[in-house]
């Protein structure tokens, strides 16, 4: 068995066949780089290639074997300069720029014949900034993976390591019997109670469009603080992207109330920090786009959320799902339509990055973005990531759906100093 490969777990098979002529299947890391003399593009490609060995699927691409199963296997004659390299052919001198060659980038598939990642060199900008864009498939890794290996691949070795994240292993059968007891809750509270139709159901083709904000860290948290019931800073996140789509909806689709899935990291926080692949769930949360009061909306959206982390939907939600993929075309069925535009419009994700700086070569890593592809029926995608003291906000749309993602951005920016002031004005804050 071991020289057919290792077999594709569920999980990221399932991600895998969704692949398809409008889906690229990978995320977008966009690190900017402090200014300084331009990488050295061979010096870089030496390091990542000396740093590869630790990671499992580095140098291994996916093939289908004779009973049609996806695995894993050596990528034979590995090409370090076909995953590390400076993205030439395109003037980079502005931030407009930069954003036109994410745009192409998030179009492109990767190649299926090699290893699925890559790293593109992106610049010097005229500010004396560089860019990498590193594009991961998400059958993979999922959001945490994804910055694990970035940490064992490229950034600069350092004696603070990324955080540690996720939930915390239970074998206990006791708990499994109450966690299969409350399913039926778990159901009626999280997939059975479609909304309106969403403004985001729209066709999409492989065209996309980028754009990212930025908010401190310690802003958010300090919103988060001032409420009576403290507000996480995950809640404020979707408080804040609430008022810029309230915003930039408010046009044409006033008074729009939307649900946002957004996703729940279910590794194990002891696991193995180069283990490959997904563990992920999901739980959906209004967003209260018709409450025009931005702490209000704020506290609407932290009970709810409250509510479902200490119920733990999100990973009764999984086994459900897991079990349910074993039920052949029912199963197909039923991930349909807890998929549905009924059931959710946007997903907005957020993954906990370094906690302390980071660097690449010795270059500051000054801005951490991330970008995941839109979906068919959901034509907008949200995902934010922090990075030492700020959280960075990436947008990615179909332009030809959805278009003018930056004057979401724009609109995201302004409502977090909104939601600021408010904050601040409270009384007590």
């Amino acid at each position: 068995m071991a020289d057919e490969g290792d077999r594709l777990s569920e999980d990221d098979a399932r991600i895998l066949a969704l692949e398809s002529a409008v889906l690229a299947g990978h995320t977008l890391k966009l690190m900017i780089l402090a200014p300084g003399t331009p990488l050295d593009l061979e010096a870089l490609r030496r390091s990542v290639s000396a740093r590869l060995a630790e990671q499992p699927r580095a140098t291994q691409r996916v093939v289908t074997d004779s009973a049609g199963e996806a695995r894993w296997v050596p990528a034979i004659g590995f090409d370090i300069t076909q995953h590390v390299r400076r993205r030439a052919g395109t003037e980079c001198a502005t931030p407009d720029d930069l954003r036109r060659i994410l745009g192409d980038l998030m179009s492109e598939h990767l190649d299926r014949s090699r290893p699925l990642w890559t790293l593109d060199l992106i610049g010097p900008l005229a500010d004396g900034t560089e860019a990498i864009a590193a594009r991961l498939h998400h059958a993979m890794v999922d959001g945490i993976a994804g910055l694990r290996f970035l940490e064992g691949i490229l950034l600069d070795p350092r004696d603070a390591p990324m955080h540690p994240v996720g939930t915390r292993a239970s074998e206990d059968e006791d708990a499994r019997r109450d966690e299969w007891r409350r399913m039926p809750g778990v159901v009626v509270r999280e997939l059975v109670h479609p909304g309106s139709r969403s403004p985001f159901d729209r066709p999409i083709t492989m065209a996309r469009e980028v754009a990212f904000t930025a908010a401190p860290l310690d802003g958010l948290k300090a919103i988060g603080a001032s409420r009576p019931a403290h507000a996480t800073v995950n809640d404020v996140l979707l408080a804040v992207v609430s008022g810029g789509l309230r915003t930039w909806l408010d046009e044409h689709h006033p008074g729009l109330d939307l649900r946002a899935r957004v996703p729940v990291s279910l590794h194990h926080r002891d696991e193995d920090t180069t283990a490959p692949g997904n563990r992920d769930s999901f739980i959906d949360v209004d967003l209260f786009l018709a409450e025009p009061d931005p702490l209000r909306r704020l506290d609407r959206i932290s009970a709810r959320t409250r509510t479902e982390k200490q119920r733990d939907d999100a990973a009764l939600l999984y086994d459900l799902f897991h079990a349910l993929g074993r039920l052949g075309r029912a199963g197909e069925l039923a991930e349909r339509m807890a998929g549905s535009a009924r059931e959710f419009s946007v997903a907005i994700s957020n993954v906990p990055g370094p906690r302390d700086p980071v660097a690449v070569a010795g270059r500051r890593v000054e801005q951490l973005f991330s970008s995941s592809e839109p979906a068919a029926h959901h034509a907008l995608r949200v995902a934010a990531i922090s990075n030492a003291g700020e959280v960075g906000i990436g947008f990615c749309t179909d332009p030809t759906a959805l278009p003018r993602v930056h004057a979401l951005a724009d609109a995201v920016a302004a409502s977090y100093r909104d939601l600021s002031r408010a904050a601040a004005s409270t009384p007590g804050a």
